[in-house]
């Protein structure tokens, strides 16, 4: 499976440990940067997650700023894109299995390195599955995703 990665300065220190769980896990990792800890704008690295997804380039993203909200927020603005916050391996499955998340963010100032790979192993070893429920409730997302882009408020 290929993942994009993309992370700004408050992501930059657990970069590297997520690319190597990647890797380690036998998946291919595509770096979108940044390359430093200097300050960046957390949404045009969640755009570049995203849109590698959109295109079909990554069938995952993985998003990383200082708490993982501002990604998660961005991410979540694009089409196809489900994103969330997860510092725990239990959301990070669960919320591939039964909800479609196809984006995991964490915060680089929340969780450490360790962590952060144990949930990186969790996101990536599940599949989008569950009841015939959890597929009733994808499909809502889905259409309110659709249904709320075609109107004006």
């Amino acid at each position: 499976m290929k993942i994009a990665v993309g992370c700004d300065h408050g992501g930059y220190p657990l970069k590297e440990a997520v690319l190597q769980a990647i890797r380690d896990a036998g998946h291919e990792a595509l770096d979108f940067g940044t390359d430093s800890p200097a300050s960046v704008d957390f949404p045009d690295y969640a755009e570049k997650v995203g849109r590698a997804i959109q295109r079909g380039e990554a069938e995952r993203g993985i998003l990383i700023c200082g708490s993982g909200v501002g990604m998660s927020m961005a991410a979540n603005k694009m089409r196809g894109i489900y994103a969330s916050v997860c510092h725990d391996t239990y959301s990070a499955h669960q919320g591939v299995e039964h909800d479609g998340m196809n984006v995991l963010c964490m915060g680089g100032r929340i969780i450490g390195s360790e962590l952060a790979r144990e949930i990186v192993l969790a996101f990536l070893r599940a599949q989008p599955g569950g009841s015939e429920r959890h597929a009733r409730r994808r499909e809502k997302v889905r259409r309110l995703e659709e249904e709320c882009r075609s109107s004006n408020p």
